[in-house]
Protein backbone atom coordinates (compact mmCIF):
# COMPACT_ATOMS: atom_id res chain seq x y z
CA UNK A 1 0.00 0.00 0.00
CA UNK A 2 1.16 3.33 -0.85
CA UNK A 3 1.36 6.47 1.77
CA UNK A 4 1.72 10.39 1.65
CA UNK A 5 3.86 11.75 4.30
CA UNK A 6 3.91 15.25 5.34
CA UNK A 7 7.39 15.61 6.97
CA UNK A 8 9.85 18.23 8.42
CA UNK A 9 13.39 17.54 7.32
CA UNK A 10 16.64 18.17 9.01
CA UNK A 11 17.19 21.50 7.54
CA UNK A 12 13.70 22.46 8.86
CA UNK A 13 11.52 22.33 5.23
CA UNK A 14 8.32 20.63 4.94
CA UNK A 15 8.33 18.29 2.10
CA UNK A 16 5.58 15.67 0.83
CA UNK A 17 7.04 11.83 0.83
CA UNK A 18 5.97 8.55 -1.21
CA UNK A 19 6.39 5.45 0.18
CA UNK A 20 5.07 1.63 -0.01
CA UNK A 21 4.81 0.18 3.39
CA UNK A 22 2.08 -2.68 4.89
CA UNK A 23 0.43 -0.12 7.40
CA UNK A 24 0.89 3.62 7.99
CA UNK A 25 3.47 2.50 11.14
CA UNK A 26 5.56 0.74 8.53
CA UNK A 27 5.67 4.05 6.38
CA UNK A 28 6.20 6.22 9.29
CA UNK A 29 9.12 4.31 10.36
CA UNK A 30 10.81 4.47 7.10
CA UNK A 31 10.73 8.58 6.90
CA UNK A 32 12.12 8.44 10.53
CA UNK A 33 14.70 6.62 9.90
CA UNK A 34 16.32 9.13 7.05
CA UNK A 35 15.99 11.70 9.53
CA UNK A 36 12.14 13.22 8.94
CA UNK A 37 9.67 14.22 11.46
CA UNK A 38 6.50 13.14 10.05
CA UNK A 39 3.77 15.35 10.65
CA UNK A 40 0.80 13.06 8.98
CA UNK A 41 0.54 10.03 7.08
CA UNK A 42 -2.71 9.56 4.61
CA UNK A 43 -3.26 6.48 2.43
CA UNK A 44 -2.80 6.82 -0.84
CA UNK A 45 -5.41 5.40 -3.63
CA UNK A 46 -5.32 6.46 -7.28
CA UNK A 47 -8.96 6.84 -8.59
CA UNK A 48 -9.07 3.50 -10.87
CA UNK A 49 -6.91 1.03 -8.93
CA UNK A 50 -8.60 -2.09 -8.01
CA UNK A 51 -5.89 -2.89 -5.05
CA UNK A 52 -2.47 -3.54 -4.81
CA UNK A 53 -1.43 -7.00 -3.49
CA UNK A 54 -1.94 -7.42 0.13
CA UNK A 55 0.05 -9.41 2.28
CA UNK A 56 -0.71 -13.20 2.46
CA UNK A 57 -2.04 -14.01 5.53
CA UNK A 58 -3.11 -17.65 5.50
CA UNK A 59 0.00 -18.89 3.65
CA UNK A 60 2.32 -17.17 6.20
CA UNK A 61 0.21 -18.99 8.51
CA UNK A 62 0.58 -22.21 6.98
CA UNK A 63 3.99 -22.20 6.12
CA UNK A 64 4.48 -20.69 9.91
CA UNK A 65 2.79 -23.98 10.86
CA UNK A 66 4.63 -26.22 9.24
CA UNK A 67 8.11 -24.71 10.05
CA UNK A 68 6.97 -24.71 14.27
CA UNK A 69 5.69 -28.63 13.66
CA UNK A 70 9.36 -28.92 12.34
CA UNK A 71 10.84 -27.93 15.41
CA UNK A 72 12.13 -24.98 14.35
CA UNK A 73 12.15 -21.80 17.43
CA UNK A 74 9.14 -19.29 16.56
CA UNK A 75 11.65 -16.90 15.83
CA UNK A 76 14.11 -18.92 13.52
CA UNK A 77 10.96 -19.52 11.66
CA UNK A 78 9.85 -16.26 11.40
CA UNK A 79 13.43 -14.97 10.13
CA UNK A 80 13.16 -17.79 7.36
CA UNK A 81 9.78 -16.64 6.01
CA UNK A 82 11.13 -13.18 5.93
CA UNK A 83 14.51 -14.34 3.57
CA UNK A 84 12.65 -15.79 1.43
CA UNK A 85 10.24 -12.95 0.63
CA UNK A 86 10.97 -11.07 -2.44
CA UNK A 87 8.36 -8.11 -1.47
CA UNK A 88 10.21 -5.15 0.09
CA UNK A 89 7.64 -4.03 2.40
CA UNK A 90 6.82 -7.94 3.50
CA UNK A 91 10.08 -8.54 4.37
CA UNK A 92 10.29 -5.53 6.21
CA UNK A 93 7.12 -6.63 8.32
CA UNK A 94 8.21 -9.80 9.06
CA UNK A 95 11.22 -8.11 9.97
CA UNK A 96 9.58 -5.68 12.53
CA UNK A 97 8.18 -8.94 14.08
CA UNK A 98 10.83 -10.61 14.91
CA UNK A 99 12.20 -7.40 16.43
CA UNK A 100 9.79 -7.94 18.60
CA UNK A 101 9.96 -11.50 19.37
CA UNK A 102 13.76 -10.98 19.96
CA UNK A 103 12.81 -8.16 22.95
CA UNK A 104 10.94 -10.71 24.85
CA UNK A 105 7.69 -9.63 24.03
CA UNK A 106 4.97 -12.46 22.86
CA UNK A 107 3.81 -13.05 19.24
CA UNK A 108 0.72 -11.23 19.77
CA UNK A 109 1.81 -8.12 20.50
CA UNK A 110 3.90 -7.90 18.01
CA UNK A 111 1.05 -8.81 15.23
CA UNK A 112 -0.87 -6.10 16.92
CA UNK A 113 1.54 -3.47 15.51
CA UNK A 114 0.20 -4.29 11.46
CA UNK A 115 -3.53 -4.10 12.19
CA UNK A 116 -3.84 -3.73 8.51
CA UNK A 117 -2.40 -7.04 8.05
CA UNK A 118 -3.25 -9.20 10.83
CA UNK A 119 -7.30 -8.95 11.84
CA UNK A 120 -7.96 -8.61 15.68
CA UNK A 121 -9.38 -12.53 14.86
CA UNK A 122 -6.13 -13.74 13.97
CA UNK A 123 -4.74 -11.75 16.56
CA UNK A 124 -6.77 -13.10 19.09
CA UNK A 125 -6.24 -16.56 18.06
CA UNK A 126 -2.48 -16.48 18.65
CA UNK A 127 -2.73 -14.87 22.13
CA UNK A 128 -5.23 -17.52 23.39
CA UNK A 129 -2.81 -20.17 22.33
CA UNK A 130 -0.13 -18.40 24.06
CA UNK A 131 -1.53 -19.18 27.25
CA UNK A 132 -1.94 -22.49 26.67
CA UNK A 133 1.69 -22.94 25.18
CA UNK A 134 -0.12 -24.59 21.51
CA UNK A 135 0.85 -22.30 18.90
CA UNK A 136 0.65 -25.14 16.11
CA UNK A 137 -3.03 -26.41 16.87
CA UNK A 138 -4.04 -22.67 16.94
CA UNK A 139 -2.82 -22.05 13.59
CA UNK A 140 -4.04 -25.19 12.67
CA UNK A 141 -7.10 -24.76 13.40
CA UNK A 142 -6.76 -20.93 12.25
CA UNK A 143 -5.99 -22.42 8.56
CA UNK A 144 -9.09 -24.95 8.71
CA UNK A 145 -11.11 -22.04 10.08
CA UNK A 146 -10.19 -19.61 6.79
CA UNK A 147 -10.26 -22.92 4.25
CA UNK A 148 -13.85 -23.54 5.59
CA UNK A 149 -14.71 -19.84 5.40
CA UNK A 150 -13.33 -19.57 1.73
CA UNK A 151 -15.04 -22.93 0.94
CA UNK A 152 -18.32 -21.07 -0.16
CA UNK A 153 -17.18 -17.91 -0.43
CA UNK A 154 -15.65 -19.10 -3.72
CA UNK A 155 -18.40 -21.68 -4.50
CA UNK A 156 -21.04 -18.15 -4.86
CA UNK A 157 -18.02 -16.78 -6.79
CA UNK A 158 -17.79 -19.56 -9.04
CA UNK A 159 -21.21 -19.74 -9.64
CA UNK A 160 -21.28 -16.20 -10.81
CA UNK A 161 -19.06 -16.08 -13.33
CA UNK A 162 -21.60 -17.94 -16.17
CA UNK A 163 -23.99 -15.70 -15.13
CA UNK A 164 -21.26 -12.59 -15.46
CA UNK A 165 -20.16 -13.88 -18.82
CA UNK A 166 -23.65 -13.97 -19.88
CA UNK A 167 -24.68 -10.51 -19.01
CA UNK A 168 -21.27 -9.25 -20.41
CA UNK A 169 -21.63 -11.29 -24.21
CA UNK A 170 -25.97 -9.73 -24.09
CA UNK A 171 -24.21 -5.81 -23.45
CA UNK A 172 -22.21 -6.40 -25.72
CA UNK A 173 -24.48 -7.59 -28.95
CA UNK A 174 -26.84 -4.86 -28.12
CA UNK A 175 -24.15 -2.38 -27.99
CA UNK A 176 -22.92 -3.61 -31.61
CA UNK A 177 -26.95 -3.73 -32.83
CA UNK A 178 -27.29 -0.42 -30.88
CA UNK A 179 -24.62 1.52 -32.30
CA UNK A 180 -23.81 -0.34 -35.49
CA UNK A 181 -26.65 -1.73 -37.25
CA UNK A 182 -29.45 0.19 -35.90
CA UNK A 183 -27.76 3.97 -37.07
CA UNK A 184 -27.66 1.99 -40.96
CA UNK A 185 -31.40 0.40 -40.60
CA UNK A 186 -32.44 4.45 -40.09
CA UNK A 187 -30.97 5.45 -43.22
CA UNK A 188 -33.22 3.01 -45.19
CA UNK A 189 -36.52 4.78 -43.19
CA UNK A 190 -35.32 8.05 -43.09
CA UNK A 191 -38.40 9.23 -45.84
CA UNK A 192 -41.66 7.13 -44.26
CA UNK A 193 -40.64 7.99 -40.44
CA UNK A 194 -43.94 8.99 -40.62
CA UNK A 195 -45.21 5.64 -40.91
CA UNK A 196 -43.39 3.66 -39.29
CA UNK A 197 -44.64 2.05 -35.32
CA UNK A 198 -44.10 4.20 -32.55
CA UNK A 199 -40.65 2.47 -31.17
CA UNK A 200 -39.19 1.94 -34.11
CA UNK A 201 -39.28 5.55 -34.94
CA UNK A 202 -37.61 6.08 -31.19
CA UNK A 203 -35.12 3.34 -32.40
CA UNK A 204 -34.12 5.10 -35.27
CA UNK A 205 -34.36 8.27 -34.29
CA UNK A 206 -31.61 6.79 -31.62
CA UNK A 207 -29.80 5.49 -34.12
CA UNK A 208 -29.65 8.92 -36.08
CA UNK A 209 -28.85 10.29 -32.76
CA UNK A 210 -25.63 7.82 -33.11
CA UNK A 211 -24.69 8.68 -36.50
CA UNK A 212 -24.54 12.13 -35.86
CA UNK A 213 -22.80 12.75 -32.26
CA UNK A 214 -21.06 9.04 -31.74
CA UNK A 215 -18.64 10.79 -30.26
CA UNK A 216 -20.73 12.12 -27.84
CA UNK A 217 -23.05 8.99 -27.15
CA UNK A 218 -19.61 6.87 -26.96
CA UNK A 219 -18.66 9.42 -23.79
CA UNK A 220 -21.81 9.23 -22.24
CA UNK A 221 -21.59 5.92 -21.93
CA UNK A 222 -17.86 5.95 -20.82
CA UNK A 223 -19.19 8.45 -18.29
CA UNK A 224 -22.21 6.07 -17.12
CA UNK A 225 -19.67 2.97 -16.79
CA UNK A 226 -16.67 5.01 -14.82
CA UNK A 227 -19.97 6.39 -12.52
CA UNK A 228 -21.15 3.02 -12.04
CA UNK A 229 -17.38 2.12 -11.02
CA UNK A 230 -17.11 5.03 -8.18
CA UNK A 231 -20.26 4.55 -7.12
CA UNK A 232 -19.80 0.73 -6.18
CA UNK A 233 -16.32 2.02 -4.63
CA UNK A 234 -17.96 4.31 -2.14
CA UNK A 235 -18.35 1.93 1.67
CA UNK A 236 -21.57 3.80 2.31
CA UNK A 237 -23.35 3.17 -1.06
CA UNK A 238 -22.28 -0.34 -0.96
CA UNK A 239 -23.59 -0.77 2.38
CA UNK A 240 -26.68 0.72 1.38
CA UNK A 241 -26.87 -1.79 -1.01
CA UNK A 242 -25.78 -4.13 1.26
CA UNK A 243 -28.96 -3.44 3.54
CA UNK A 244 -31.39 -3.44 0.26
CA UNK A 245 -29.95 -7.12 -0.30
CA UNK A 246 -31.33 -7.81 3.26
CA UNK A 247 -34.77 -6.77 3.09
CA UNK A 248 -35.38 -9.09 0.20
CA UNK A 249 -37.20 -12.05 1.21
CA UNK A 250 -35.53 -15.02 -0.31
CA UNK A 251 -31.56 -13.16 -0.54
CA UNK A 252 -31.94 -11.51 3.09
CA UNK A 253 -32.54 -15.11 4.77
CA UNK A 254 -29.62 -16.58 3.37
CA UNK A 255 -27.25 -13.95 4.01
CA UNK A 256 -28.32 -14.17 7.63
CA UNK A 257 -27.78 -17.46 7.33
CA UNK A 258 -24.42 -17.04 5.77
CA UNK A 259 -23.46 -14.67 8.66
CA UNK A 260 -24.57 -17.10 11.67
CA UNK A 261 -22.66 -19.52 10.07
CA UNK A 262 -19.72 -17.42 10.45
CA UNK A 263 -20.73 -16.59 13.96
CA UNK A 264 -21.07 -19.97 14.59
CA UNK A 265 -17.71 -21.46 13.60
CA UNK A 266 -15.29 -18.19 14.90
CA UNK A 267 -17.03 -19.14 18.53
CA UNK A 268 -16.63 -22.13 18.21
CA UNK A 269 -13.09 -21.96 16.99
CA UNK A 270 -12.24 -19.47 19.45
CA UNK A 271 -13.95 -21.56 22.36
CA UNK A 272 -11.29 -24.79 21.20
CA UNK A 273 -8.42 -21.89 21.56
CA UNK A 274 -9.34 -21.54 25.26
CA UNK A 275 -11.16 -17.90 25.15
CA UNK A 276 -13.73 -17.34 27.54
CA UNK A 277 -17.33 -17.95 25.85
CA UNK A 278 -18.26 -13.69 26.40
CA UNK A 279 -14.83 -12.47 24.87
CA UNK A 280 -15.56 -15.29 22.28
CA UNK A 281 -18.62 -13.81 21.24
CA UNK A 282 -17.56 -10.25 20.98
CA UNK A 283 -14.71 -10.77 18.85
CA UNK A 284 -16.92 -12.64 16.20
CA UNK A 285 -19.23 -9.73 16.66
CA UNK A 286 -16.92 -7.69 14.39
CA UNK A 287 -18.12 -10.07 11.48
CA UNK A 288 -21.55 -9.69 11.33
CA UNK A 289 -23.93 -7.15 9.72
CA UNK A 290 -24.85 -4.37 12.45
CA UNK A 291 -28.29 -5.78 12.56
CA UNK A 292 -27.09 -9.12 13.96
CA UNK A 293 -23.85 -7.01 15.56
CA UNK A 294 -26.59 -5.57 18.22
CA UNK A 295 -28.49 -8.49 18.60
CA UNK A 296 -25.39 -10.30 19.72
CA UNK A 297 -24.71 -7.73 22.35
CA UNK A 298 -27.92 -8.04 23.95
CA UNK A 299 -27.59 -11.85 23.49
CA UNK A 300 -24.28 -11.15 25.32
CA UNK A 301 -25.23 -9.32 27.84
CA UNK A 302 -27.79 -11.77 28.87
CA UNK A 303 -25.68 -14.35 29.37
CA UNK A 304 -23.43 -12.49 31.57
CA UNK A 305 -26.43 -12.06 33.57
CA UNK A 306 -26.79 -15.88 34.01
CA UNK A 307 -29.06 -17.23 31.17
CA UNK A 308 -28.20 -19.90 29.08
CA UNK A 309 -26.33 -19.47 25.73
CA UNK A 310 -29.39 -21.44 23.35
CA UNK A 311 -31.71 -19.58 24.87
CA UNK A 312 -30.05 -15.80 24.75
CA UNK A 313 -28.87 -16.47 20.97
CA UNK A 314 -32.71 -17.86 20.21
CA UNK A 315 -35.00 -14.93 21.41
CA UNK A 316 -32.29 -12.34 19.83
CA UNK A 317 -33.08 -14.13 16.83
CA UNK A 318 -29.54 -15.57 16.52
CA UNK A 319 -30.11 -19.34 16.29
CA UNK A 320 -32.01 -21.47 13.63
CA UNK A 321 -33.58 -24.61 14.45
CA UNK A 322 -31.03 -26.71 14.10
CA UNK A 323 -28.75 -24.47 15.98
CA UNK A 324 -30.63 -24.47 18.96
CA UNK A 325 -30.78 -28.12 19.42
CA UNK A 326 -27.18 -28.53 19.16
CA UNK A 327 -26.73 -25.31 21.43
CA UNK A 328 -28.72 -27.25 24.24
CA UNK A 329 -27.19 -30.51 23.10
CA UNK A 330 -23.86 -28.74 23.86
CA UNK A 331 -24.75 -26.53 26.77
CA UNK A 332 -25.96 -29.98 28.15
CA UNK A 333 -22.89 -31.77 27.39
CA UNK A 334 -20.02 -29.61 27.70
CA UNK A 335 -18.97 -29.33 24.32
CA UNK A 336 -20.29 -25.94 22.84
CA UNK A 337 -17.34 -25.70 20.99
CA UNK A 338 -18.11 -28.95 18.70
CA UNK A 339 -22.09 -28.45 18.66
CA UNK A 340 -20.93 -24.91 17.15
CA UNK A 341 -19.27 -26.12 14.46
CA UNK A 342 -21.31 -28.85 13.56
CA UNK A 343 -23.99 -26.07 13.16
CA UNK A 344 -21.78 -23.94 11.20
CA UNK A 345 -20.83 -26.71 9.25
CA UNK A 346 -25.06 -28.05 8.49
CA UNK A 347 -25.75 -24.16 7.58
CA UNK A 348 -22.46 -24.01 5.04
CA UNK A 349 -24.07 -27.13 3.54
CA UNK A 350 -27.07 -25.21 2.98
CA UNK A 351 -25.98 -22.43 1.63
CA UNK A 352 -24.02 -24.21 -0.59
CA UNK A 353 -26.77 -26.49 -1.80
CA UNK A 354 -29.19 -22.97 -2.28
CA UNK A 355 -26.26 -21.59 -4.13
CA UNK A 356 -26.27 -24.57 -6.89
CA UNK A 357 -30.22 -24.22 -6.83
CA UNK A 358 -30.35 -20.56 -7.58
CA UNK A 359 -28.03 -20.87 -10.16
CA UNK A 360 -29.41 -23.50 -12.38
CA UNK A 361 -32.70 -21.79 -11.73
CA UNK A 362 -31.18 -18.38 -12.66
CA UNK A 363 -28.88 -18.95 -15.76
CA UNK A 364 -32.08 -19.77 -17.94
CA UNK A 365 -34.03 -16.58 -16.86
CA UNK A 366 -30.43 -14.44 -17.50
CA UNK A 367 -30.55 -16.10 -21.31
CA UNK A 368 -34.52 -15.79 -21.59
CA UNK A 369 -33.71 -12.36 -20.61
CA UNK A 370 -30.75 -11.40 -22.69
CA UNK A 371 -32.90 -13.16 -25.68
CA UNK A 372 -35.92 -11.11 -25.38
CA UNK A 373 -34.18 -7.52 -25.46
CA UNK A 374 -31.77 -8.42 -28.25
CA UNK A 375 -34.76 -9.95 -30.29
CA UNK A 376 -36.72 -6.70 -29.29
CA UNK A 377 -33.78 -4.69 -30.86
CA UNK A 378 -34.39 -6.96 -34.16
CA UNK A 379 -38.20 -7.12 -34.64
CA UNK A 380 -38.40 -2.82 -33.98
CA UNK A 381 -35.99 -2.62 -37.00
CA UNK A 382 -37.73 -5.25 -39.31
CA UNK A 383 -41.06 -4.48 -37.88
CA UNK A 384 -41.43 -1.40 -40.95
CA UNK A 385 -40.09 -4.40 -43.37
CA UNK A 386 -42.72 -6.49 -42.16
CA UNK A 387 -45.52 -3.98 -42.49
CA UNK A 388 -44.61 -2.98 -46.26
CA UNK A 389 -45.00 -6.57 -46.95
CA UNK A 390 -48.07 -7.29 -45.77
CA UNK A 391 -49.51 -3.69 -47.74
CA UNK A 392 -47.85 -5.52 -50.93
CA UNK A 393 -50.40 -8.44 -50.41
Amino acid sequence: MRFELRAITQEGRIESLDFQAVDERAARDQAESRGYTVLDVRSRRALLAFGGSRFPVLLFTQELLALVKAGLPLVEAIETLGQKEKRDEWRALLGRIVGVLRQGRPLSAALEQAPAVFSPLYVATVRAAEKTSDLGPALARYVAYQAQIEAIRKRAMNASIYPLILIAAGAIVALFLLLYVVPRFGKIYEDRTADLPFFSQVLIAWGQAVEGHGLLVLAALAGLAVMLGLFLRQKKLRAALGDLLWRVPAFGERLKVYQLARLYRTTGMLLRGGMPLVAALGMSAELLHPVLRERLATATRAITEGLGVAQSLDANGLATPVAMRMLVVGEQGGNMADMLESAASFHDDELARWVDWFTRLFEPLLMALIGLVIGTIVVLMYMPIFELAGNLR
